[in-house]
């Protein structure tokens, strides 16, 4: 039986504006199993953002349930949620946020210092996770000595060091160009056949294609298509 890793219930996100509530996540039902490739995809104020921002305890709902890992998350203070986001969700941003006086692999070894690995273990799998994302030869460069696709790979391979339940990118290509965005998503295949679950928030048809399940969210509301692409 495939396993369930994460459930949204009737999600619904109001924000105030002015004198009035504008819902931006309006009823939203979405599940993710063990093993998925999902990409959510939608243009500028779609609501993506918010979702996402829910999807890694980054912010709560208005209403509605949230489960992660069999854990209802709805409730938890902010302490816990930190907690939450260290153990089950490697992020990976558009603009890498690498720190520029880390190199590679000081960056990569960073999650695993806020969950106090010894150092020795910390640096053997850094060194580890920079060898699987093919930057073996370049762990002592500085994020500015790096091409834009080798920084996302850093950034990559920080956000799997610390073995998360699902990988979250947030428009993990858009400050990269194409050629190197579709190497970019074979890296993220590549993890993904190793059973990694990965959910790609992205507003670019053609890198939503390469994952093997696409939900549109348009105004708030989801819908869901098979991909005949993959």
């Amino acid at each position: 039986m495939v396993k369930e890793i994460l459930s949204m219930e009737d999600i619904v996100k109001t924000y105030r504006m002015g004198d009035e509530d504008q819902m931006i996540l309006k009823h939203v039902n979405f599940k993710v199993y063990e093993n998925e490739f999902v990409s959510i995809l939608g243009p500028s104020g779609s609501g993506k953002s918010t979702m996402m921002n829910i999807l890694g305890c980054l912010d709560v709902q208005t209403s509605g349930k949230y489960t992660l890992s069999g854990q209802d998350v709805s409730s938890l203070n902010e302490k816990e949620l930190a907690r939450i986001r260290n153990r089950e969700i490697g992020f990976i941003f558009q603009q890498f946020q690498l720190l520029p006086r880390l190199n590679a692999l000081e960056n990569v070894e960073l999650p695993l210092i806020y969950s106090k690995v010894p150092k020795h273990e910390r640096r053997e799998r850094a060194e580890e996770m920079l060898q699987k994302v093919g930057l073996e030869n370049k762990m002592k460069n500085y994020p500015n000595q790096l091409s834009g696709g080798q920084q996302q790979r850093v950034a990559i391979a920080r956000a799997i060091i610390t073995r998360p339940t699902i990988l979250l990118a947030d428009e993990p290509t858009g400050a990269l160009d194409q050629h190197t965005g579709l190497q970019v998503m074979e890296l993220f295949k590549a993890l993904n056949d190793e059973g990694r679950t990965i959910i790609m928030i992205t507003h670019d048809v053609k890198i939503a294609e390469n994952a093997s399940r696409i939900v549109r969210i348009l105004d708030g509301n989801l819908t869901e298509e098979a991909n005949v692409n993959v």
